[in-house]
This record gives C-alpha cells, structure tokens and sequence, in this order.
C-alpha cells in the first residue's frame, strides 16, 4: 500500500484507509458533498466526495476501512484526495497495524528515560509518588505508554503522550541549569506528570477521540485528581508541596481562555508552561511540514495564531 505521507499534488489515489472522521454537508448552491479524514499509520488526509449519490460511491461511516479511488490535490498548502469511488473493504482485505499512527522514536527507550527521571528525583515523597504511578501501576504505564498527546493537533499518535512528555522534561531540565532559584525536583515531577489525565481524557487507538470524562471534565482535572489519588497513598506527604504540584498541572496552559483553571503561581509553573506550549508549537509545526512538500505561505494555523510559512531548509 502507498502511505499517506508518501502522496504528493497530482497522483492518483487506489487504496484502502480507515476513515477516522466523517460529515456531510452543502455547498453555497446547495448540492449535498462528504468530507472524510482517512488515516493510516503515517498520518491523516482529508477526502472530498462531492457526488455521494454517484453509483460509484459505496456509503460507508467513521471507523469503517474504506477502499478509496480518487486524485491528490493541494488546497491552501495541504494535500487533500478528491474521491471518485468508493467500497467498504472487508476483513482481509487490509493489515490493522498499517492503520495506527506510532511514535517514529522507540517507545520503551524512551520510557527508560523516563524512568531515569523518576529516579533521579531527590525529594523522597516526589519520588514516591512517581514511582507508584508510573513504575508500579502496570494499568497506568500501559496507558500512558500508548496514549496519544492529542486527537490531532500534535502528538496524536501512538505514543504521543510519552514522547511529549519526555520532551517537556528535558526542556525542564535544561531550565533547571540555567535558571538556579528553580526546584528542580518539584519542576521535574510536574513535567512527568502535566497530562497524564490524558490517558482519559482521549480512548484508545483507532478511535482516539474524547471519553465522555473528557468532555465533562478535560486532562487538567482529571491529572490532578489522579496526583491527588497517589499522595494520599504517602504518609506525611507535605500540604504545601502537594499544593504547588497541583498548581502546576492546573496552570500548566498558561492562561484560563486555554483551559488553565489557574494562571501561574510560582516559578516552576511558570517554567512548566513554556516547555509544554513550545513543544506542543514545534511539533505542530514539524507535523505540518512534513505533511506537504509545497513551500511559500500555508495560511492561518489556530494553535500558531498566524499564517504560516514554509521555507527551504
């Protein structure tokens, strides 16, 4: 099979995908067309059918493995398939795993760094709490290790959640040599632990879309019951540091109209913020250029807040 980020303007699209989203709608004219999002490991492209009632259009839904004929065209700098027909594959006819979208870094190598993180915490209650969520609850460390960081603007892939937060740590990290008045063990354990209510607030592979809990009450509350869960596992863990943990993960977006409840308090918030909104920019960023290879003025992304440029490297 050719893999969506193989396809370039102008060729010609004969193969089968799994069709993550789906809707219908109307033009201005008011003729009836479909766009579907099609997935398969290596990313996600939006399909077109503009003639749903064509008798080479087999009707099919989100979650099915559709076997698409169509053309590849570029509309404001992202590559799109202009459907022509359509037939709902059967069992059989497709491999699952060429359908889920993986982490290109290696999952468990990346957990071990993790895990040297964790060990590397010298505050004992800190390090405690880290321990029992993600070295000792096998449940958690399964989930967190296949979630994604997103439904699709970054990091939404297999994987996603761990590689983004190995990310945000080193940033942290690398502030906590720069900049001295920062607690290095307080900031290294928010960082571990900012969006570990994403393993639910979004399901598993193929759907990876919002739980009802994600919808009710979203990852920034649900992270911080979950820390609070752990604490009160450990004796003596202190008021105040449990507090400015917590603090951390609910203001780690940084202002309330992006979700934070809070806006940060301390410097290690403060810290903690920056290293997730500039890794969550950057590989917005790098996901959008390696989906195209077109080069000049891409148009307005929502989460850069600008129109964006592609240039030569």
């Amino acid at each position: 099979m050719k893999f969506i980020k193989d396809y370039r303007d102008g060729d010609r699209v004969f193969d089968i995908y799994l069709c993550k989203h789906k809707i219908s709608a109307v033009t201005k004219n008011g003729k009836p067309y479909e766009t579907a999002t099609l997935q398969d490991k290596t990313g996600t492209i939006e399909a077109k059918i503009w003639d749903p009632n064509s008798m080479g259009i087999a009707d099919f839904d989100a979650m099915d493995y559709v076997e698409v004929y169509g053309d590849v065209t570029s509309f404001n700098g992202a590559l799109q398939i202009n459907v022509k027909r359509t037939r709902v594959a059967q069992p059989g006819d497709y491999d699952a795993r060429n359908y889920l979208p993986v982490s290109s870094k290696d999952i468990d190598e990346m957990f071990a760094e993790v895990t040297a993180y964790i060990k590397g915490i010298g505050n004992t209650y800190l390090r405690t709490m880290c321990e029992k969520l993600f070295l000792e609850n096998a449940a958690f460390q399964k989930a967190f290790k296949e979630s994604s960081a997103a439904k699709s603007v970054h990091h939404g892939f297999i994987g996603g959640l761990l590689e983004h937060t190995l990310s945000v740590t080193k940033m942290c990290d690398y502030y906590c040599t720069r900049y001295e008045k920062l607690n290095k063990d307080l900031l290294i354990t928010a960082a571990l632990c900012h969006d570990i209510g994403k393993t639910k607030e979004l399901s598993a592979f193929p759907l990876n879309d919002y739980t009802d809990d994600g919808n009710f009450l979203g990852h920034i509350v649900m992270g911080t019951e979950m820390v609070g869960d752990v604490i009160r596992e450990i004796d003596g863990f202190p008021v105040k540091l449990a507090s400015q943990l917590k603090h951390c993960i609910l203001s780690h977006h940084g202002e309330l109209e992006f979700g934070s409840p809070k806006k940060p308090a301390i410097m290690e918030a403060v810290a903690l913020n920056f290293a997730d909104n500039t890794d969550a920019k950057l590989q917005t960023f790098t996901e959008i250029l390696e989906s195209t290879t077109e080069k000049g003025w891409m148009g307005y992304n929502r989460l850069l807040e600008s129109n964006i440029i592609a240039t030569e490297v």
